[in-house]
């Protein structure tokens, strides 16, 4: 095994994009890298928000999770959906297609602050994830539109889930129809800060995505209307990077600075990846403001993470 002890140096660190993404090479997950390797890695992750390990073959659910675990207490696989029953959820195109811009799990108020993502099964063709920069897509706002969102909360929920919803032609079968009887047996429902500062860069950092249903104190149409403004400034392409996944790939991603979308532009074919979480805090926003639980009881799924001194 490669032990990678100056992950900072260029050779190591290749950027994929100029706002967002990198590719790390010398490391070989597992649960046996050096405090030094760790280290590096997760400062990588910290400056390029998503970062690609290639090369991981040799990988297993329980070398995914022993890697997961050196970055972090590890959640269960997802709030209402059992996975594997301990950490590891299936991403699978029979189950359903996250062709949508989201956050993950941002209906709870311990929103995930790490996701690990292997390949699995992966199609002949599409099947590309992006993911955007919500650090740089604040820090890019107009001075008013910062002074409006700084003071604002959203009320997320998982009424669309991106593992159970996205449009269906010609009906839903008998196993997207299964998930998402799964899915809706607990109903989550968390007001965030739209701005919550990220727990260990201090970056202010958009939180949004699918899962927003409004805005407290803005009308449905109102709260329409900024959320789709909010989220164009988010995905614009320069403010993006596109992964096409081979064999092999691992994808983690900074999941209190970062939203994704995976393409669902490979027809019928099979797409399986296997997501494991590391646990984060509460979010906390710019005036010292936390997010509140307003339905649903998240302590099975993940413990509170301590914030970053």
């Amino acid at each position: 095994m490669t032990d990678v002890q100056e992950l900072t140096q260029v050779q190591q660190v290749t950027k994929v994009g100029g706002a967002i993404g990198a590719v790390v090479g010398g490391i070989r997950i597992g649960g046996d890298l050096s405090p030094a390797a760790v280290a590096g890695l997760r400062a990588a992750l910290l400056r390029h928000k998503v970062i690609f390990l290639r090369d991981q073959q040799h990988a297993t659910d329980a070398d995914q999770l022993a890697f997961a675990e050196l970055l972090g207490p590890v959640t269960r696989p997802h709030p209402t959906v059992s996975g594997d029953g301990r950490a590891i959820l299936p991403i699978d195109s029979e189950q359903g297609k996250a062709n949508s811009w989201h956050t993950d799990v941002t209906f709870v108020d311990r929103v995930p602050a790490i996701s690990v993502l292997r390949a699995i099964t992966l199609p002949p063709y599409g099947g590309t994830t992006v993911w955007a920069n919500t650090a740089e897509a604040y820090r890019r706002l107009h001075p008013a539109l910062k002074a409006l969102v700084g003071e604002l909360r959203a009320v997320h929920s998982n009424l669309y889930d991106y593992a159970a919803e996205r449009p269906v032609v010609g009906g839903i079968d008998v196993k997207e129809e299964t998930y998402r009887d799964q899915f809706r047996h607990l109903e989550f429902e968390t007001e965030h800060p739209v701005v919550r500062v990220h727990p260990e860069t201090g970056e202010p950092t958009l939180l949004l995505g699918h899962f927003v249903r409004s805005f407290v104190g803005l009308s449905t149409a109102d709260s329409a209307d900024l959320f789709a403004l909010l989220q164009r400034h988010v995905t614009r392409l320069e403010n993006t990077v596109r992964w096409t996944w081979r064999d092999g790939d691992v994808a983690i991603w900074d999941n209190r600075a970062t939203q994704h979308y995976a393409v669902a532009d490979y027809d019928d074919r099979p797409r399986l990846l296997h997501r494991i979480t590391v646990a984060g805090p509460i979010p906390v926003g710019l005036s010292g403001d936390t997010s509140v639980v307003r339905k649903g009881d998240a302590s099975h799924y993940s413990q509170v993470a301590e914030a970053a001194a």
